[in-house]
Parts: structure tokens; C-alpha cells; sequence
């Protein structure tokens, strides 16, 4: 029960035992395109382009971000958690002028506060985290992404923490590029990056189009660019969109299993469908918030901007956090989180995401974690924590009874 890597769903087990497919048989093509047009929907885009970047959740920051900046580019990089600190160092390492703003691990931005200093900056990029799993909050966009529309600033979002537990609306939030991840609420193995973007980064892309030597054609040879070609080879997004297009051009070696992973995985978040799976995440963080506050807990950070699928909690003072996850681990076999930098130590992370968020999950966690509480001597309302919680489950199935 960590913010990620989280339990895998069994029918993604199996699908990954699938035979292999060669990269280029129809049958696997076909695959392909279901993914993308998957994407499509769990991202909530008309977007052409929607695929997997091979590599886990940062590979697919690192090839939006290294397709679209040219080395002096301008980029704003809004700073709430260990994550908006990975844009600013990928940014920085391929020669951007990046620009940061800060506030305290545990609140948000006010948006008006974001778009000042873009108006102030005039960055070429805005790259913000939406669902920051350091301090388990979520920032407000749809205000933010307007502004970058109308200010000609690409809006590059980083949802592998919320992608397919809330939503993310691509489209009317006006987001040109957004990156999620496979390892938290889509729970699929930890490995592949599932990205979009719309046709103002497809421009910037094409205009530094470059196919490598040893598979270009003639045609490829005598393409002309308005701009230097992109850093990464592995990155490159010209490269994988002809890989991802009816060109079927030759870019990596397919990573075909977990291609199998990704599409039932998908498959299973829109068989649940969007609006239910958002309600189930938000039903099992209210028990779960309810079970905690009960037990005597504090939560961590501003519940105004609380990310669902991510509950932080404070480590009563003088209690040991580490030893309290170790024996969780040791005696239970359940893994909750540290966090980092300025949080290191002072709370645990508690993951609710994808097939893990579950009832049984939560009341489970509660039980063990009240008893592992109780053997490192901090005082509790001993018992009220899982009665809390199932109160709210009671509510809940009180409530559909009714509705029905």
C-alpha cells in the first residue's frame, strides 16, 4: 500500500504470460493501436498521439521535454514536492533557462499565483505535477491551463500519480502534453510510460524531425528542419511517432509483454469506467481518512488540495517511523512509505491506487497498523479506527440500497 509500485491486477498477470509476437506482426500492430486508442479515452483526448514510452513514469517526462526544448529555451517550473524538482533537473540537463517558484511540501499553488509569474517569465514551457506523491497533494489546472493557451505557453503535465484514480481531463484543461505511468493507478507493472500530446507539440517535434542513419530513407536524408534536431536518440518522439504510425519504422525492440500488461490494464479501467473508478478511489480514502482520525492520527498537509488516491499521515512524536513500517512489513505484509527530502521521517504514505484500492485493503491496514501503533507504545483510541471505517462503508451500502 505505497504511492507506487503498487499490486498488479491478476488478469494483467496473465496477460503478460501471452506468447511473444514479433514487433511487426499484424497481430501485435493491431494491439498497438488498441492501446492508443485506450489512451485515448483514460486520458480524455482527440489526441493523435497517445503511446507508451518504454521505461518507467520519468522516460516519458524525459522525451516530452527533450523532443520540445532547444538549449536556452525558457521554462517555468512550479515547485510543491520531490517531483516538480525533477522537472526543473531534467529541464536543466538539456540546457533549458528554467525559472522555479516554491511553496511549503503540503499545501499548493493558488493558480493566480502561477499565472503572474508565467506573464512575469514568458516561458516557451510550464511543467507542473498534477498528483504529487511526496506530499500526497493535487494541483488545481483547468484555471492554469486556460491562462497557457492564451499566453502561447506549452503546458507539460506530469499525472503518473492520478492518471486512472481522478480525473484528468487532456482536453478541456487545455494540457498539450501529459505524462503518466503504469506502476500506481493503472496497476500494471512499473516499466512504461504512457504519454499524449496534441499538434502544437507535434509542430516543435516535426520541425526537428531526424530519423537515424542506419534505417533512414532517402526521403528521411533530404527532410528539411527549422530547428536542431532533438538530444536523445532513445527519446526522440519524431522517431517513436513513425514507430507508432502506420510506418511502422524500426526505432527499439518493443517491450511485448508489457505492451500486453498495458492493454489489460486499460481494458480494465474502462470496463470499470472513469466516473465509477474516480468514486471507488474517493469511497476507500474517505474510510480509510475516516479509520485514521478515529485511531487518534493526524493527517499530513492541506486536505483542501488532498490527492484521493494518496494519504499522508504524521508520525506521532517520539515513534520510531521506520521501525513502524518494518514491523508492518515483517508481521502483516503490508508496505506503506516514507517520503523525502524535508518529509523524510516526519510521515508515512499510505497508497489507496488502482486494484489495490479495496475495502478489504483498508480495514486490514487499519487493524495492523493500530496493533503495530500499540507495540511502539503510542497512545490510540484503540478499536474506534476500524469502526470508523466501517461506518463509512455502512453508509455507503445504506446508500446505494436506497438509490436502487
Amino acid at each position: 500500500m505505497t504511492p507506487g509500485p503498487v499490486e498488479v491486477d491478476p488478469r494483467v498477470l496473465r496477460a503478460m504470460s501471452t506468447l511473444i509476437l514479433g514487433q511487426f506482426d499484424p497481430a501485435f500492430t493491431a494491439i498497438m493501436n488498441e492501446v492508443m486508442e485506450m489512451l485515448r479515452q483514460v486520458f480524455q483526448t482527440k489526441n493523435h498521439w497517445a503511446f507508451p514510452v518504454d521505461g518507467t513514469s520519468r522516460s516519458g517526462l524525459e522525451a516530452v521535454l527533450c523532443s520540445i526544448l532547444e538549449p536556452g529555451d525558457r521554462v517555468l517550473v512550479p515547485i510543491y514536492g520531490r517531483f516538480g524538482h525533477l522537472f526543473a533537473e531534467i529541464c536543466e540537463r538539456y540546457g533549458a533557462d528554467v525559472h522555479t517558484i516554491e511553496c511549503q511540501w503540503g499545501e499548493v499553488f493558488e493558480p493566480g499565483r502561477v499565472i503572474a509569474e508565467m506573464k512575469r517569465v514568458n516561458p516557451k514551457v510550464l511543467a507542473m505535477v498534477h498528483g504529487e506523491t511526496s506530499t500526497g497533494r493535487m494541483q488545481p489546472l483547468e484555471e492554469i491551463g486556460k491562462a497557457c493557451r492564451e499566453q502561447g505557453v506549452l503546458l507539460v503535465v506530469d499525472a503518473v500519480a492520478s492518471i486512472g484514480g481522478v480525473d484528468v481531463k487532456t482536453d478541456e484543461w487545455f494540457i498539450d502534453a501529459l505524462v503518466a505511468g503504469t506502476q500506481k493507478c493503472l496497476s500494471v507493472p512499473s516499466g512504461m510510460a504512457p504519454i499524449t500530446y496534441n499538434e502544437r507539440v507535434e509542430k516543435i517535434v516535426l520541425a526537428r524531425k531526424k530519423v537515424e542513419r542506419g534505417i533512414a530513407t532517402d526521403e528521411d536524408h533530404a527532410y528539411t528542419r527549422s530547428m536542431r534536431p532533438i538530444a536523445s536518440n532513445y527519446f526522440d518522439l519524431g522517431m517513436l511517432q513513425d514507430y507508432w504510425s502506420p510506418r511502422r519504422l524500426n526505432h527499439h525492440t518493443e517491450a511485448t509483454s508489457m505492451i500486453y500488461a498495458l492493454r489489460e490494464g486499460l481494458r480494465l479501467v474502462l470496463e470499470e469506467g472513469l466516473k465509477a473508478r474516480f468514486l471507488r478511489h474517493k469511497l476507500h480514502e474517505k474510510a480509510l481518512i475516516a479509520g485514521l482520525e478515529a485511531m487518534g492520527l493526524t493527517l499530513f498537509g492541506n486536505p483542501a488540495h488532498k490527492l484521493p488516491c494518496v494519504t499522508c499521515v504524521e508520525i506521532p512524536n517520539g515513534t520510531d517511523g521506520e521501525s513502524v513500517r518494518s514491523m508492518l512489513l515483517d508481521e502483516f505484509g503490508i508496505e506503506i512509505a516514507s517520503s523525502f527530502g524535508p518529509l523524510h521521517g516526519k510521515i508515512w504514505r499510505i497508497g489507496t491506487m488502482g486494484y489495490g484500492c479495496r475495502k478489504d485493503n483498508v480495514l486490514t491496514l487499519l487493524g495492523a497498523l493500530e496493533a503495530v501503533l500499540i507495540r511502539h507504545g503510542v497512545k490510540l483510541n484503540r478499536g474506534e479506527g476500524l469502526q470508523a471505517a466501517l461506518d463509512v462503508y455502512a453508509a455507503e451500502k445504506t446508500k446505494s440500497v436506497v438509490m436502487n
